[in-house]
């Protein structure tokens, strides 16, 4: 059993190469397929639980794991063919769960794709866009602070705003209307610490496709975050697309706050891309964005640079060639890609409006 466990591995990463060279057969019979039955399964079964299974799995595993090393610490390389063939059966069946589960939604069509956008844009189309994010982002800092110099501030629990996110998915606008949100599992981690220090905002537990959000990071990131998670739970893997996603069902919402996380978020990563265009490029923009925004950036910032540690640099190293791995050659970079979603999706459908 253990020599055909381990066999079945490479059965498997040989078959998961050929698939993704057929993403339109991925794309209706897995993800718009049998995975929308075993994530409704997931969600239906998990989903009322008040705390994150998948982290209680995480903690069960790796204590079952350091037991396994702890027993066999002697002669553990003398008896190198047994203790290797176990590692393997190990991989092989975590491998085949993750694909089975939800990781086959990496090799699927992208969402460009499939609703006819480019990706691509010209410095010209960054600097219009950042402009009419920073006349609505401050526009939404005023009507919740009427000052212009007051970091916007959350006061709802988590449990709120994982409620409130529903709304935004059943009001995304006719060319996003495939994609389908029902049956809420979002949860706060239990890892929410250990998050911090990792530099996540939060992930999808493939295996129990409970959406887990880090509830220590500023609550003004968390309804764009929440929404993020849950694009991955609707079945889109690509993180620049769960971001577009994420924007979109944030900003559709009707509550304000959502409508701030969104724009203030898309705005800080156009800031971004035009310091990776020309450096010092976002400086001449930050003089018209209101004080208060600023402040929300600034706690965001402090908060991360306050857990950095080569802690987060080695994740992010992990993260960077686990998505490269996984279709996604501009690894950590794709997050912000979506920008480019953005501005070739508002081109066609004009869905920022300049106030």
């Amino acid at each position: 059993m253990k020599k055909y466990l381990s066999l079945f591995l490479f059965v498997q990463v040989i078959l998961i190469n050929v698939l993704s060279l057929f993403p339109e057969v991925v794309e209706r019979f897995y993800s718009n397929g049998l995975y929308l039955y075993l994530s409704k399964i997931s969600r239906l079964l998990l989903g009322w639980i008040p705390f994150s299974v998948g982290d209680i799995f995480y903690i069960i595993l790796i204590l079952l794991v350091l037991r396994w090393l702890y027993k066999n610490r002697i002669g553990f390389l003398k008896n190198w063919k047994s203790n290797g063939l176990t590692i393997l059966n190990f991989i092989s069946i975590l491998y085949f769960l993750f694909h089975f589960l939800w990781g086959l939604n990496y090799y699927r069509i992208p969402l460009h794709k499939k609703i006819g956008i480019e990706k691509e844009y010209t410095k010209e189309q960054l600097q219009n866009l950042t402009l009419k994010l920073i006349a609505e982002t401050n526009h939404l800092q005023l009507q919740i602070e009427k000052l212009h110099y007051r970091k916007v501030v959350y006061n709802y629990s988590e449990q709120k705003m994982y409620e409130m996110a529903l709304n935004g998915y059943a009001n995304l606008p006719k060319p996003l209307s495939q994609i389908k949100y029902q049956h809420k599992s979002i949860k706060s981690s239990i890892f929410s610490l250990p998050l911090s220090y990792m530099g996540f905002g939060g992930y999808l537990n493939p295996f129990t496709n409970e959406a887990q959000v880090n509830n220590l990071k500023p609550k003004y990131t968390s309804p764009l975050t929440i929404c993020h998670e849950m694009a991955h739970q609707t079945g889109i893997a690509s993180e620049s697309d769960c971001n577009f996603i994420g924007f979109i069902a944030a900003s559709q919402n009707k509550d304000v706050y959502f409508k701030y996380s969104a724009y203030a978020f898309a705005l800080n990563y156009c800031l971004y891309n035009l310091e990776v265009m020309e450096a010092g490029s976002s400086k001449t923009y930050k003089v018209f964005i209101n004080k208060g925004v600023l402040e929300n950036f600034n706690e965001n910032r402090t908060f991360w640079k306050h857990y950095h540690s080569w802690i987060d640099t080695f994740f992010e190293y992990i993260y960077d060639t686990f998505l490269k791995m996984n279709q996604q050659k501009d690894g950590m970079e794709s997050y912000s890609k979506f920008v480019g979603l953005l501005i070739n999706y508002d081109l066609k459908h004009q869905i920022i409006h300049a106030n």
